[in-house]
């Protein structure tokens, strides 16, 4: 794994560069304030918290050109009756419209963009605009949730647990009609996608991960095989035909809820520090990571202050890492160490 990283990742950046390496890569930052996915407020607060936690800093010190593009606005209608019992259609249509053509711009100006959440039914938003640009993109969700129920599967009516069905081409016909979404097409077919971290799925989801074949990893699988074993089969399965982009939709539930306290649907039993940060760092060593989510911190359910900031560090943590961030430090290039002149080793030595 680490052998094939370091050549996709050499390969990709020869090429970028017209056919000299070079590590001036564009990452572009997009805040998603959005929280009409679900029904608990603060969600929105999201990007402002994760700003908050240093992470323009942190991949300002990665080497990358960083452009923060700032929040984007959205508009809600006054009126936006349930639909087949799902919640806020009409909302959450609108803004995924406006998210995905503002993905897909950052994307066709050459960034690699990271979109700041918010809850994850931006996921559809997000995919489908970068789809745009790059249509033959594979998608790996991590996540506690599988988030592939569909308006008639879903117990809850919440579209944060649906954004997958939007996405998946095996799914079209269960999703149509739905009011705001009309602008939506499918842009996965479910060998284009894998999940990790599953650990609370409902009936619908499990119905639709076995009926359509979806490779997906469990927390269990994780427990019986381990990360590294897990990680890489999840890459293969998206990669192994052949190299394209990657979309990371990382939602921050994946974690233990003793390490990200601060999200709308936390679940016993998650990934580690260690465990997250190494997906991280291997899609970052895939050198194909175009678009990453990183979605549901929310700073309105934090019991405390030093929770808030705990799952907002991670947050960055994550971001960082999947983009080059080591464990040995977060180092920019440096060409070569000077020597030192005979008369500052006299000086030192006063």
């Amino acid at each position: 794994m680490a052998l094939r990283g370091h050549l996709l990742r050499l390969a990709r950046t020869w090429s970028l560069a017209g056919g000299q390496p070079s590590r001036a890569q564009s990452v572009a930052v997009l805040g998603a304030p959005f929280s009409h996915g679900q029904k608990r407020r603060g969600v929105e607060h999201g990007p402002k918290v994760i700003r908050d936690a240093g992470l323009i800093e942190q991949l300002s010190g990665l080497d990358y050109a960083v452009h923060d593009f700032g929040d984007l606005t959205f508009h809600y209608p006054e009126v936006d009756e349930p639909y087949m019992d799902v919640n806020s259609p009409r909302t959450v249509g609108a803004a995924t419209k406006k998210l995905s053509g503002a993905v897909s711009r950052a994307v066709g100006a050459g960034h690699t963009l990271v979109m700041l959440g918010g809850d994850h039914s931006l996921g559809i938003g997000s995919v489908a605009g970068h789809a745009q640009q790059c249509p033959d993109l594979c998608l790996i969700w991590i996540d506690a949730h599988a988030d592939v129920n569909t308006p008639e599967t879903s117990p809850s009516g919440n579209l944060h647990g649906q954004p997958v069905a939007f996405l998946l081409k095996e799914l079209q016909d269960k999703v149509l009609d739905l009011p705001g979404f009309s602008w939506v097409k499918p842009v996965l077919s479910c060998r284009d996608l894998v999940y990790i971290g599953l650990r609370d799925v409902d009936p619908g989801e499990y119905h639709i991960l076995k009926n359509l074949g979806i490779q997906y990893f469990t927390m269990r699988d994780i427990d019986r095989l381990g990360i590294q074993r897990v990680t890489e089969v999840a890459l293969d399965h998206v990669l192994a035909r052949k190299q394209r982009p990657v979309h990371l939709s990382f939602d921050i539930d994946a974690f233990d809820p003793s390490l990200a306290p601060a999200t709308g649907t936390p679940v016993n039993g998650g990934l580690t520090y260690r465990e997250g940060i190494y997906i991280a760092e291997e899609v970052h060593n895939t050198g194909l990571l175009s678009v990453m989510d990183l979605v549901e911190v929310n700073p309105g359910v934090g019991a405390t202050r030093a929770a808030v900031e705990a799952t907002a560090s991670l947050a960055v943590d994550v971001i960082a890492s999947s983009l080059g961030q080591t464990r040995e430090g977060a180092h920019g290039v440096i060409d070569e160490i000077r020597s030192t002149k005979e008369g500052d080793t006299e000086q030192l030595c006063l």
